[in-house]
């Protein structure tokens, strides 16, 4: 049987080599259920008390919705940019929030605010999508 360590190195594994041979649309998707997991570690550390880890993996989340953020392109998604820029940024404030008060139900907002987004993003066609730095 493999010890914790041994999985998590394994799950890291699998999730490079998955990076690695993905699309644009994909990483976005994948990205999306990588906070969509840590918000639910953040949120078990939460009511476990464990305050570092959960710190860190809040800290996690907080990270992936600037790299959602940093891949926006105004010029090319126009208003549905901005309104996703609107949304990671409200996402991260209420996270931060959330650490600070130590708010479950902060947590919970978030979960569903990306799981409608990861939702419309698997339904997207990827040749429709264009993401920063793509031409």
């Amino acid at each position: 049987m493999m010890n914790p360590e041994g999985l998590g190195a394994y799950q890291q594994s699998q999730n490079h080599a998955q990076a690695a041979s993905a699309s644009p649309h994909r990483l976005i998707q994948m990205l999306l259920e990588g906070l969509l997991d840590n918000l639910s570690r953040a949120r078990g550390f939460m009511e476990r008390g464990q305050v570092a880890d959960k710190g860190m993996m809040i800290t996690k989340c907080l990270d992936i919705l600037n790299g959602l953020s940093s891949v926006l392109d105004e010029q090319k998604g126009g208003d549905v940019t901005q309104e996703l820029f609107r949304l990671y940024d409200y996402c991260g404030r209420r996270l931060f929030e959330a650490n600070l008060q130590n708010d479950v139900t902060a947590i919970d907002e978030v979960s569903r605010l990306i799981r409608d987004i990861l939702d419309g993003w698997v339904v997207l066609k990827p040749d429709r999508v264009q993401v920063a730095n793509e031409d």
